[in-house]
């Protein structure tokens, strides 16, 4: 065989198997599946369903600064989880000691959500959570857990690190119903942080909403949500309606089946300006 031929038989092989090549990566894309639901009812803005695999994935930004060290409580904070083992601020959810393990000034998750023994309205929060460093899983079965305020209005804990999962469910979210503005989080296993402010609903005299839950969060240093009202309190596939009970409320921390640690857990009860 001519040089010349052995190097176009050298060519088809190449382009053949680019072709194989290229059918595979696309049917192994079709494959792939579809994160999310669409049979969920619809956001109140009538764009999105709750859970959407069709809602944009919040833009990446890396954080600024390192994992640690850690934010230390304001003189007028109450400590609900700092250095060496006390979790005598909370229990389990059914009022039972609390059992997750803590250790030099860090628990992990267990069986049962934890619990604050105090109730609270508005607060400035602060809480240090880290995801495994051993990556296991995907989209919401990896990192999962939360952060309730008053027991019904969920931040999203969860690895989003290279983690694609609907876009409402991602590490920072308002559960359900909004996406972080964008994705600040860190490495998998790395010392993460949210600051929450968060005022309480009001209601009038009737018993009707006179004004919903509101959060800021920063996650990591950066701000992920800007004053922005819940729907309503936090569920899986749906959003629920307003009561006039929700006054206050403990804070939760979730247990949802994956190992996740947190430390240095403060919280600032907000009073009025001249209070």
């Amino acid at each position: 065989m001519s040089r010349m031929k052995q190097h176009l038989s050298r060519a088809v092989v190449v382009a053949t198997l680019g072709a194989v090549y290229l059918a595979v990566g696309s049917l192994f894309a079709q494959q792939t599946p579809v994160v999310g639901y669409t049979d969920t009812p619809m956001q109140p803005n009538g764009k999105w369903h709750v859970h959407d695999p069709a809602r944009p994935q919040p833009r990446v930004v890396t954080p600024g600064g390192s994992e640690g060290p850690t934010t230390p409580p304001p003189s007028d904070a109450i400590v609900l989880m700092g250095s060496g083992s006390d979790l005598s601020a909370w229990s389990m959810t059914d009022g039972q000691p609390a059992t997750w393990d803590m250790k030099d000034g860090v628990t992990s998750t267990g069986k049962g959500m934890l619990r604050t023994k105090a109730e609270f309205a508005d607060v400035q929060l602060h809480v240090e959570f880290a995801t495994p460093s051993k990556v296991e899983g995907d989209s919401q079965g990896r990192g999962n857990s939360g952060v309730f305020l008053m027991g019904a209005f969920e931040v999203q804990v969860l690895d989003s690190y290279q983690n694609r999962t609907y876009a409402d469910g991602s590490a920072s979210a308002m559960y359900g119903q909004y996406p972080p503005m964008v994705n600040a989080s860190r490495r998998s296993g790395a010392w993460q942080a949210y600051d929450i402010v968060f005022s309480a609903p009001r209601f009038k005299a009737s018993g009707e909403l006179d004004k919903p839950a509101i959060v800021t969060v920063l996650h990591n240093g950066v701000v992920v949500h800007n004053a922005t009202a819940f729907n309503g309190p936090t569920q899986h596939r749906r959003i629920d309606s307003y009561s006039s009970k929700l006054v206050k409320g403990p804070i939760l921390l979730q247990d949802h089946g994956n190992p996740v640690r947190y430390r240095n857990v403060w919280v600032r009860e907000l009073k009025g300006y001249d209070e």
